[in-house]
């Protein structure tokens, strides 16, 4: 409910804070330089946000071929999204938002503190059918049976500030068809 609310005064307050910006500066250089900007700073910011994708993308795939989790990499992917969606809204101040989100630094200052406030972390590899890290391939779900009983995973718990990280195997290798 009280998302929703804070939703509902955003969808309210933005577009007549974009509007009265728009009035206030066409009053001073005039509506057809008005628009031009606002036409130029979507081109700028299309292109900024290319490049800046690419170059996230790359260190993602840097990352994961390393063997290391992309956290960061993954955060800065979502807020280049928000602000590719802000840029391409009309308007100064959906603009200046969303070029905060689109520059380096300003970009990784945000995803740093949002990673740093977030309660829950990460921790795994590759999943799906193709070669994980022991370069070993095939469909998890394998017919030869050998592993075929056994599942095994990870996960970190991060509460009051300590991490946990813990590894929990099932194994049904002594039961009977029956018994699953």
């Amino acid at each position: 409910m009280r998302s929703t609310a804070i939703f509902a005064v955003l969808f309210l307050i933005i577009p007549i804070t974009e509007i009265y910006f728009l009035i206030k500066v066409g009053e001073v250089i005039g509506a057809l330089p008005t628009i031009i900007l606002v036409v130029l700073t979507a081109v700028i910011g299309a292109g900024l946000l290319r490049q800046q994708g690419l170059s996230t993308l790359a260190r993602f795939q840097q990352n994961m071929s390393q063997g290391k989790i992309p956290a960061q990499e993954m955060v800065e992917g979502i807020i280049l999204a928000v602000g590719g969606a802000l840029l391409m809204t009309p308007g100064f101040v959906t603009d200046t938002i969303g070029f905060l989100c689109l520059l380096p630094f300003s970009r990784q200052y945000i995803a740093s503190n949002i990673i740093k406030r977030s309660a829950m972390k990460v921790t795994g590899g590759m999943g799906g059918f193709g070669a994980g890290f022991n370069g070993q391939a095939g469909s998890p779900f394998n017919s030869d049976g050998a592993d075929a009983d056994i599942v095994e995973g990870e996960y970190t718990v991060v509460k009051d500030g300590e991490v946990h990280q813990e590894t929990i195997v099932i194994s049904n290798k002594n039961k009977s068809d029956s018994d699953l």
